[in-house]
């Protein structure tokens, strides 16, 4: 039988040149996507942070982790928004183990 919703942890990095508000304005943006369709388990701003490597020549980023419970096609919906939008440097959407 397939599964009607799993637990997810998403895990981005967004530009810190964006300003405090562009950084608020997209952690809301990704908090609402994830409300609409499931729910938000939790929502931790890790804050700035030095990357491993550079990342478009940039040190630092903004570290955001979010755990939620949702149907299977939202994950995919998530990656595809984060890849696209301006200012999120990487992500990473993973399944929690039960």
């Amino acid at each position: 039988m397939a599964k009607i919703s799993a637990k997810y942890k998403v895990m981005y990095i967004i530009d810190p040149a964006v300003g405090e508000e562009g950084i608020a304005a997209l952690v809301e943006k990704f908090k609402a996507m994830v409300e609409a369709e499931g729910t938000l388990t939790s929502l931790d701003e890790l804050g700035k942070r030095r990357l491993a490597y550079p990342i478009n020549d940039l040190p630092e980023g903004y570290y955001i982790r979010m755990t939620c419970e949702c149907k299977p096609e939202l994950p995919a919906e998530l990656d595809r928004v984060l890849k696209i939008t301006e200012g999120v440097l990487r992500s990473l959407i993973t399944v929690e183990n039960e």
